[in-house]
């Protein structure tokens, strides 16, 4: 499986939130919504989620493998510091 498109959407707010992003697998697949997010240790990428009745947050889709959550999340960092330079 093979990243083949990044788009990043920067995002001017208060919270962490510092852009969403969306990306293509094997030009056949898109997931949007994934959230560059600045936390305590630094930047990292959170996958779309929905909250539930008991107001917790669960994942709508989500890599399976470490390698693919780092593979996702190297992606969308690199894109999205390049798009803010």
């Amino acid at each position: 499986m093979e990243i083949t498109e990044v788009r990043i959407y920067p995002f001017d707010s208060e919270g962490a939130t510092r852009a969403f992003a969306s990306i293509t697998f094997d030009n056949s697949f898109v997931v949007r919504d994934i959230r560059v997010v600045d936390g305590k240790k630094g930047l990292f990428v959170s996958m779309p989620a929905k909250k539930t009745p008991k107001g917790e947050f669960k994942d709508i889709c989500h890599p399976i493998t470490n390698e693919l959550r780092e593979t996702i999340q190297k992606t969308i960092l690199d894109k999205y510091e390049q798009e803010i330079a």
